[in-house]
């Protein structure tokens, strides 16, 4: 069943990229819970399952339903670009325990059983109380299973916010939808989703916040009513990669003559942009080391650096590409 969300002309002028710490806190939680969603995350499952498995998820698996409604106040839209973890788990901290009831009613009512239960049933007694346990729960995911992989997961999202930014300046809103997902379809100024549940809104003026999720795959996610801003969550580029030990494969001789072994390998390994620390687990390097090599090929006009957020990003210039692609012929 679709999901849309239907465009005025200010709402194209209020679509912003945002990277979340908080979603994926709790898409990682809703990737445990489904085996179907395990795929390209084999490999760190099989390093953190055992911590996993000493956390106690149920709770909020009552709140995530195959199909139906996860609480919109549990994980609101992104506060900004780059929020950190502690900032938005703050706003989560603050929810008005009345709202949030009543968002929470609706998410047990969609879990056969979970209503009635005896945690759906305290929760609803007290609401405050369901706020603060909830919230801590969320901080020890996070602490436990996605901050020690933050600054690679970080790096990912960042890398993808870079890389559609261009390509929505190349092509449009109207172009770059359909390219973030297979799922979502442009027409006549409305954004169609193939989601869980059939949903419809005018965005009247709020426009869309786009969040890429390492987590989340295969899966989109739109919705939240009223008051939250409309959102669109999606899967973020180079997730197949994301999880692989250092690279091994041989940089082109030709580069290593010309540019010397450090230097080459980083330039190859930029077949997307990156900050120093993905580059240095790529390739098993130190990251002072990869510092040094990406500024003298940023000074030598093969790379070019952008800012966003937390970090630096990297990314060949027409130039390194050439290199590149002479090199590998």
């Amino acid at each position: 069943m679709p999901s849309r969300l239907h465009f005025g002309e200010d709402d194209f002028l209020r679509c912003r990229f945002a990277v979340s710490p908080l979603w994926e806190t709790q898409e990682v939680v809703r990737m445990l819970k489904r085996p179907d969603r395990h795929g390209y995350h084999a490999p760190w499952l099989r390093r953190m399952g055992a911590v996993a498995a000493g956390l106690d998820l149920t709770g909020l698996w009552l709140l995530m339903p195959r199909r139906g409604h996860t609480p919109d106040w549990l994980c609101p839209p992104p506060i900004g670009p780059a929020a950190s973890f502690e900032e938005e788990i703050a706003a989560v901290r603050a929810s008005d325990p009345r709202a949030a009831r009543a968002d929470t009613a609706q998410s047990l009512a969609d879990t056969p059983g979970a209503l009635g239960s005896a945690r759906g049933r305290r929760w609803l007694r007290d609401p405050a109380g369901m706020v603060r346990e909830l919230s801590d729960t969320l901080e020890e995911i996070w602490r436990t299973l996605v901050a020690p992989d933050w600054p690679r997961l970080r790096t990912l999202l960042e890398a993808d916010v870079a890389f559609h930014s261009r390509r929505l300046a190349e092509v449009g809103l109207g172009g770059l939808l359909p390219e973030i997902s297979r799922r979502c379809g442009w027409q006549a100024g409305t954004l169609t989703v193939e989601f869980r549940g059939e949903h419809e809104r005018r965005l009247d003026g709020q426009g869309l916040v786009l969040v890429p999720s390492v987590f989340i795959w295969p899966d989109v996610l739109s919705t939240f009513d009223p008051p939250w801003q409309p959102t669109l969550v999606y899967p973020a580029r180079g997730i197949g990669g994301l999880w692989a030990e250092p690279d091994g494969r041989a940089t082109p001789e030709v580069l290593v003559r010309l540019l010397g072994r450090g230097r080459a390998a980083v330039l190859a390994a930029l077949d997307e942009p990156a900050g120093t620390v993905a580059v240095a687990h790529r390739l098993g390097l130190a990251p002072s080391s990869v510092s040094a090599h990406l500024t003298l090929l940023r000074d030598a006009g093969l790379l070019v650096a952008r800012r966003y957020g937390h970090q630096v990003l990297y990314e060949r210039t027409p130039l390194g590409m050439a290199l590149v692609a002479g090199g590998t012929a």
